[in-house]
């Protein structure tokens, strides 16, 4: 079994080496291109597939290097993508992250800053309770949702898998399977949830739709996989178990190899309608996990800390004959896939988002104007929905190799001890030597602590307006 551990520090000294390199050869920015001047280079509309994996680590892929767990789908798609396998995302939570990726913005800034409201204040089943839930799903309509922006182009959208912010119409697509709060089993996504697991026959029938009225179409596929519950098909379990010894390791990589081979079964889909050539495929995954391997959850320093076990995940775009296939050496985060999406389609952009149009530079190719990256996180459960730092508990910075990591005081209730106050209150990786992040050398280091921590304090998440406080909070 390969853990972040056993990670190839090599080919990430190489990676940097070329970072630091491709940084300090850009003498000209990167021109910023609206959404409008992309759609003059873009004579038809492309098709556009999110993939989201659900609770998978940045290492568990074929073509990130792993030695056990299979995914020939996903290793073809990173050959025929511009592939950063130094992606981010800015916070190692499902609902928030999700959150961040419909609204193009940091979970402070949409103020989805966890999974529920904290039944500290208000407990789980009371009238205060459910109002809360509702205030907090009513955070993002402040902001215009990805599909919704992708409608005003003329798209059909299909939800499924994870949708937390109630149901698909709400968040602005056409066709979709999860109902939402205040329905029945509404909290993750409800029967969106099947997609995958049971088949892909509603993705099927979208495609048909939009295939007869000749219209672009949107695909948020982010099926309950490799997720727990792991059960896995007993064809794939029996091959991770003649593979490693613990149970709860090979259920986890089966079920990642059934992840992909649902991919797989999408891309199948796509291609069988004639459609590949002109269909943007993005690939992210949620939030990082390493399985316990005595145990039926997630070790720590994976989901939920901002450690690179929960904020790192390989992000891929591939567009065939307008996206080159390459490695690519910079950061990404997972902010830049809002406006990456809709410069592609022809549709302009807030320009207030913290994320960067990618395509100008994956379309060329030629550097990306950036070297950090910031981060956040929260607990669980959200002890104000209207003051995000009563549940902060960390920020951090990656600059090259450095990483900056600075635990904040925000209270928590479930998962307390995935936070334990004994952490350090500052810690400085160098991920070219020790991506496992196991030596804190921030004490070594204290002008680089220095420099790091002043863009910390330097960096301001954008305020939205439309978010105004609102009454029953604590």
């Amino acid at each position: 079994m390969k853990t972040l551990k056993e990670y190839n520090a090599e080919e990430s000294r190489v990676l940097a080496a070329v970072v630091v390199s491709v940084v300090a050869a850009v003498a000209c920015c990167m021109p910023s291109v609206t959404g409008a001047a992309m759609a003059n280079e873009i004579e038809v509309k492309p098709n556009i597939v999110l993939i989201v994996s659900d609770d998978q680590a940045w290492t568990d892929y074929g073509f990130m290097g792993h030695e056990q767990v299979e995914t020939p789908n996903l290793d073809s798609l990173a050959r025929r993508s511009a592939t950063f396998k130094r992606g981010y995302v800015p916070t190692a939570l499902c609902r928030p992250s999700l959150a961040t990726l419909l609204t193009g913005h940091y979970a402070s800034t949409n103020h989805v800053t966890g999974n529920d409201p904290s039944p500290k204040y208000a407990p789980k089943g009371s009238p205060l309770f459910k109002q809360r839930c509702a205030e907090l799903i009513a955070k993002t309509d402040a902001f215009e949702l990805l599909p919704e922006a992708l409608g005003r182009a003329g798209y059909l959208s299909h939800q499924s898998g994870k949708l937390w912010e109630g149901s698909y119409q709400r968040c602005g697509f056409t066709h979709g399977m999860t109902r939402g709060f205040p329905e029945k089993g509404g909290r993750h996504g409800d029967d969106g949830l099947k997609i995958g697991r049971e088949g892909l026959q509603p993705i099927k029938d979208f495609l048909d739709i939009a295939k007869q009225e000749q219209k672009p179409f949107f695909l948020w596929y982010a099926p309950f996989l490799p997720h727990q519950p792991h059960h896995p098909p007993q064809r794939l379990l029996d091959k991770y178990t003649a593979k490693v010894a613990s149970i709860s390791v090979a259920k986890y990589y089966a079920m990642c190899e059934w992840f992909d081979e649902t991919c797989g079964e999408l891309i199948a889909e796509i291609d069988k309608r004639g459609e590949t050539d002109n269909t943007l495929f993005v690939y992210v995954c949620d939030n990082g996990w390493i399985q316990d391997p005595n145990a039926g959850t997630f070790a720590p320093r994976s989901k939920q800390s901002a450690n690179e076990g929960g904020t790192r995940t390989p992000i891929m775009y591939c567009w065939p004959n307008k996206i080159s296939p390459q490695s690519r050496p910079e950061l990404a985060t997972s902010l830049d896939i809002y406006p990456t999406i809709l410069a592609a389609a022809g549709v302009g952009s807030a320009d207030d988002l913290p994320g960067l149009n990618l395509l100008p530079a994956l379309m060329e190719p030629k550097p990306i104007k950036r070297n950090h990256i910031f981060g956040e996180g929260f607990a669980h459960d959200i002890a104000d929905l209207n003051d995000s730092s009563r549940s902060l508990l960390y920020q951090w910075v990656i600059q090259d190799n450095w990483k900056l990591l600075l635990r904040r005081d925000g209270e928590t209730h479930s998962y307390t001890s995935r936070h334990p106050v004994s952490a350090p209150q500052v810690q400085l990786f160098d991920l070219a030597v020790d991506p496992a992040e196991e030596n804190n050398i921030a004490d070594m280091m204290p002008h680089q602590v220095k420099k790091l921590t002043a863009l910390v304090e330097n960096w301001k998440p954008a305020v939205h307006p439309s978010l105004q406080p609102v009454s029953g909070n604590p």
